[in-house]
């Protein structure tokens, strides 16, 4: 008997880079998937495309939802065992922090407390909101799960991105408290791998920027982890029952510098970028604890795996011909 057979579970956002996958492993362990979609039609049309299917999958029920609309979500979380609440934009440019993160969090979790069904939500959240603390970032710092980013310095520094994804982690931990809802977050870095839905995400476009015959690099540093391991974690962190708080998802901490020596390895004739966007010290790399994330049984994948299979796909997907 499959661990999930006979259980059904609600994904929102479910076209998403992370929630792909999700949904794979899901109907892979047996799963009934009830699945939130912007465009549910595009998914009908083309669920081969997304979700790498000849044919559409039994277990897989899909609808749409206006995530900023109180309600919205009830019809599809009503009767489901579990919620991974994935669905949030991926934007850097100036956003309403107060915009579709937080209200579209707090909507999906007035949703799950109408619901006893529901025993355990689990949020996608984001390295975003752990590392903005104003404590150093060196190489002596360890970040672990018990860093929170400042919402007030995020503002004063003008990240939007980090600042919405900060606002909606709190709101959503101050929710699930006061309505007694059993939540798991899930806080991934820069999230790379394969692609399965045929739109390209910001992550994959980071590194498509650097093989795309660019001519300098970014004197910055990503935190690199494998959306196989992002998404075995998300499904890990609800069926565990010991699983609590939140889990920091980072497979090496690189600078760009670095990024770029084990994609010349890997890619001897690409004509990669070799010079410094500035002359400045290069941005250190830190560390991140993977204590806790072990304890749900993730083995990382390197990062030299989850790099190559991302421009694999690129190639694939036709992003890129080499």
């Amino acid at each position: 008997m499959s661990r999930g057979e006979g259980k059904v579970v609600c994904v929102t956002g479910a076209s998403g880079f992370i929630a792909s996958w999700l949904v794979n492993f899901l109907l892979q362990h047996g799963y009934t998937v009830k699945a939130t979609l912007r465009d549910p039609k595009m998914i009908q049309r083309r669920h081969s495309t997304y979700f790498h299917w000849r044919e559409p999958r039994k277990g897989f029920i899909y609808s749409k939802q206006t995530y900023w609309k109180k309600g919205s979500f009830d019809s599809v979380i009503d009767g489901c065992d579990g919620v991974f609440h994935t669905a949030s934009p991926v934007v850097f440019e100036v956003i309403n922090p107060q915009g579709p993160a937080l209200k579209g969090t707090i909507n999906v979790l007035q949703s799950c407390a109408k619901f006893r069904s529901v025993k355990r939500v689990v949020l996608t959240s984001s390295m975003a909101s752990v590392v903005f603390t104003g404590k150093p970032l060196t190489l002596e710092a360890l970040i672990d799960e018990s860093w929170f980013s400042d919402p007030v310095l995020c503002h004063e520094s003008k990240q939007w991105y980090v600042l919405s994804k900060t606002l909606a982690e709190e709101a959503a931990w101050k929710f699930s408290k006061e309505n007694g809802i059993d939540m798991v977050t899930i806080n991934p870095g820069w999230v790379i791998g394969p692609l399965l839905q045929p739109s390209l995400n910001l992550s994959a476009e980071l590194v498509l920027n650097l093989i795309n015959g660019t001519q300098t690099f970014p004197n910055r540093s990503y935190r690199w982890v494998d959306v196989r391991d992002v998404a075995n974690a998300h499904i890990q962190a609800y069926e565990i029952p010991e699983a609590n708080g939140r889990y920091c998802l980072v497979e090496k901490d690189l600078h760009c510098s670095e990024t770029l020596k084990i994609l010349r390895k890997l890619y001897s004739d690409l004509p990669l970028p070799e010079k410094c966007a500035d002359d400045k010290l290069y941005v250190p790399s830190v560390r991140v604890s993977q204590e806790k994330a072990k304890s749900l049984g993730i083995q990382f994948t390197p990062v030299e795996v989850s790099l190559k299979d991302t421009v694999e796909s690129l190639k694939e997907k036709n992003f890129v011909s080499f």
